[in-house]
Parts: C-alpha cells; structure tokens; sequence
C-alpha cells in the first residue's frame, strides 16, 4: 500500500523540499498550496497532485475530512515590525495560517489515522518556536502555539499509533528567509548584506544558512517507521542557537 502525505506550502521552499524527500521514498504527494501553477507544477514534477487552497480561510477547513497517512503543517508567512506597530489584521493572519490552520488539518486528519492505527504529523516550527526574536511577535506566537498542538496531539495520537512531532530549523534558505533580509535591513537600519550575520546568524554557533533539503531530510525520517518511537518532541536544525 502507498502511503499518501499532504504537504501545506508545498510548492516552494522547505515544503517542497520535504515533498521530494517523501516522494523519493515512495509516498504519494499532495501538493497544498496557495499558487495554482507552482502547485500543478511540482505535483505533475514528483508524481503527485495538487491541492489549491487558501489556508488563511480557516472557516473553509472546518469540516474538511482528510485520508492521508502522513501530514505535514508546513505553510507559513512572516510580518517584521515592532508590537506597537504590527497592523492587528496582520497578527491574525499568521495565527490563522500557522496555527489554527494546522489544528483544524490534524482535526480533519486524524480519523483516518486512528482508523488505521497508523500516522505521522509533522509541523514545522522553529526555533522560534523556542526562543522569541524582537518585532516577530504574530509568528513567535504562532509557533509556540504549534509547539503545544503538536504535543497535544502526541499524547492523544499514541494509543492509536499516530506519532506528533515538531521540526524546528533555524535560518533555511527559502523566498521567505530572503525577504526577511530586506525587511530586516530596513527595521534595523543596516545593509542587507549586513543582515545575515549581524542579526539572523547572530546566536548561531555555525554560520551558514540551512539547506532546504536538510530538512526534507529530517522529515523523511520523522515520516518513518524506525521513527515510531519519536513523538511530542521538537527536532531543533539551528547550528546552535538554542544551546545558548
């Protein structure tokens, strides 16, 4: 039987990183994401299908059901200003895209996993899902509100052999990591070529960005049996920021 895994954000970036990895390890892939053609696209590139959604419409996912073995919250945004000036529409269109979006697919998923004894969610949180950052306050709330959905589901998933866990990358190298560099620059006043260092690789042991395939990587595994053992934690990729 082939395993089936929806992947939210998964036209670009680390989803689409992570879809290949699943791919390659024979899994069929749905390809969730806002942007039809990049959807089409990648889905007909791994052999899978795509999903056209707006996850930011969470009323729309509330009686979704779902038949897939494998799901992976992936799909986010980021907004940079300070909390006296964050715009409130924008506070909760992150909590609606990367939190109750997630909650609302595990509600949808999970039926389908208890009824086979068998699931994996995969969220992909941060290390801000660990640590806060100055004027991130909507997306550091949202992933630490992942990191308590994906333990909750852990301790219900267990007695039916569904596995929860977080994936927590430092700086990956994606479109959205680019445009922080530009918005960064401008709240900080610095050149962009001053950002990575300076500002996003400041508490970081190894100096690089991460490979978008490094965490594809790290899901497969998650995704795995060997991994039935794994649940209700959070995996942290940030070359050693968090140790601090």
């Amino acid at each position: 039987m082939t395993r089936k895994a929806l992947v939210t954000g998964g036209a670009s970036g680390i989803g689409a990183a992570i879809a290949r990895q699943l791919a390659t390890d024979g899994l069929h892939i749905v390809v969730a994401d806002r942007d039809a053609e990049a959807a089409e696209t990648f889905a007909g590139e791994i052999g899978g299908e795509a999903w056209v959604v707006d996850l930011s419409d969470a009323a729309a996912l509330e009686d979704l059901r779902l038949d897939c073995d494998v799901l992976v919250n992936n799909a986010g945004i980021q907004r940079v200003a300070p909390i006296h000036e964050f715009a409130p529409e924008d506070f909760r269109l992150i909590q609606r895209l990367m939190l109750e979006a997630p909650f609302l697919l595990v509600r949808a998923a999970l039926p389908h996993m208890y009824a086979q004894g068998w699931g994996r969610v995969i969220n992909v949180s941060s290390a801000h899902g660990l640590r806060a950052s100055a004027f991130k306050v909507a997306y550091v709330c949202a992933k630490h509100g992942l990191e308590g959905l994906s333990k909750v589901t852990a301790l219900e998933g267990a007695p039916h052999g569904v596995t929860s866990n977080c994936i927590n990358p430092g700086y990956v190298r994606t479109p959205l990591v680019e445009q922080q560099i530009a918005d960064q620059a401008a709240t900080h006043g610095i050149p962009e070529d001053e950002v990575i260092e300076k500002i996003m690789l400041t508490r970081s042991a190894i100096k690089s960005l991460i490979e978008p395939a490094d965490v594809g990587a790290l899901a497969g595994f998650l995704a795995s049996e060997p991994a039935r053992m794994v649940t209700g934690t959070s995996y942290v990729m940030d070359g050693g920021w968090t140790a601090q």
